[in-house]
């Protein structure tokens, strides 16, 4: 660490709840433990979007949360409930003026951009300290499909914060980092030819490689009465549309027709309860009850999350739009082969034919392509194991966490060489 007297390290995303757990809270949780083992004290400082408690303890890392709104007029709690899900652009003045009085900062690390990465920006040059932000879910990369659908709650809404993100920056985040970290190879690609610095790095998310090793998935399977001898297809994602379950689902009814054991489970926090209900009503349509299990979120910390992995043959992601795709890592370290889309970071993560199986959620043919990947995999247990053998040789060689952690800490340094000079 660079000043024995300013250890703290600030992670600020714009929510933070173990209940609504997803790729983003595991990358920052991960790298905080990194971080307290070398000897800093990281804290998140976020808003008190979906949770209940002001301050609380997640997996050793101390979380202050503040209150928030959101600046416009004419939201109804559906409205701000969607917000909360999913892509709302807060304003929290007392997270802002938190951030102003955090004692001991060393560096700021913000997990958000708009008026959040705006308070973050501002904090950080009032205070002359290092501010980094990385890209968790695509900014420079993002269909706009996806971006239709978060904006939706705000159609037609007034909003009255814009004067906030002027105050604060908002659209100068990028701009005036001391270093933006992309998660995704395409992400860094584009933002190398959108922004006018060079200060931009591609730092891939990890995985516990020893947490996922080793599972009781016998366990799992027999919790939600899944076969012993079922082939078991699973999905760990949000339930959203940009996880495309719905492509998932329809390549299993499919593939079950030739494979009548299998089993398809989906775990994942309903972002969108509209297409959690159209999922649901399919698997009614398509007779599926007795095969499908949709379940809730899990917490990073349960035990039934790697058990999870363990119970199943297979891993599918079948996203429309991928930044990175953590679970990959998770299903890799756990030994299970994997089908991914050929989309975002997905592309440079996966090795076709190698460590999974790429998958065009896109194309005409999609879920008959996505059915015969599975009957293949069905088939042919010697190479289904193969593909999960050659991923998990690939996470502990490139992704494990205290790699990833030291990459981090090595573009911090690179944010406060930047800092001083600017300063």
């Amino acid at each position: 660490m660079s000043d024995s007297r300013a250890q703290t390290i600030v992670h600020v995303p714009r929510r933070f709840v173990a209940e609504e757990w997803g790729g983003t809270e595991t990358v920052i949780l991960e790298i905080s433990r990194q971080q307290q083992r070398a000897g800093a004290a990281p804290v998140i400082m976020t808003s008190m979007a979906l949770a209940k408690l002001r301050h609380e303890t997640i997996g050793g890392v101390p979380v202050k949360r503040y209150p928030y709104c959101y600046p416009f007029f004419g939201l109804s709690a559906a409205d701000r409930a969607a917000l909360d899900k999913k892509g709302g652009n807060l304003l929290s003045l007392s997270l802002f003026y938190a951030l102003y009085r955090e004692p001991n900062v060393r560096l700021f690390h913000a997990h958000a951009l708009k008026r959040v990465g705006g308070e973050v920006r501002t904090a950080a040059r009032l205070r002359k300290k290092p501010f980094v932000v990385s890209l968790h879910g695509g900014v420079f990369d993002v269909p706009k499909a996806e971006l239709g659908t978060m904006l939706k709650p705000i159609e037609n809404k007034t909003e009255w914060g814009k004067p906030f993100g002027a105050l604060f920056g908002s659209r100068q985040v990028l701009t005036d980092a001391d270093y933006v970290i992309c998660v995704g190879q395409s992400e860094m690609e584009k933002a190398r030819k959108e922004l006018t610095h060079d200060r931009i790095a591609y730092l891939p998310n990890g995985v516990d490689c020893a947490k996922f090793a080793t599972g009781d998935g016998a366990a799992f399977r027999a919790q939600h009465g899944i076969p012993a001898d079922a082939f078991l297809v699973l999905n760990i994602s949000r339930i959203d549309a940009q996880k495309n379950q719905l492509l998932l689902l329809v390549a299993f009814a499919r593939f079950r027709r030739t494979e009548p054991k299998a089993f398809l489970v989906l775990i994942g926090p309903e972002t969108q309860p509209s297409y959690a209900a159209q999922l649901r009503e399919l698997v009614q349509t398509e007779n599926l009850d007795g095969s499908v299990k949709i379940l809730p979120g899990m917490r990073n910390d349960q035990p039934e999350l790697v058990q999870a992995f363990h119970a199943a043959n297979v891993f599918v992601l079948p996203s429309m739009h991928e930044p990175f795709g953590i679970v990959v890592l998770e299903a890799w370290s756990a030994g299970r082969a994997v089908i991914a889309s050929r989309v975002g970071g997905l592309q440079a993560l996966v090795r076709d034919g190698d460590t999974g199986l790429f998958l065009d959620p896109n194309a005409p043919a999609a879920a008959a392509d996505l059915a015969a990947q599975l009957t293949r995999l069905a088939a042919d247990p010697p190479f289904c194991a193969a593909l999960g053998e050659a991923g998990r040789r690939e996470a502990r060689a490139h992704y494990d966490w205290q790699q990833i952690g030291q990459q981090l800490e090595n573009l911090y340094q690179r944010a406060e060489e930047h800092c001083a000079r600017r300063s």
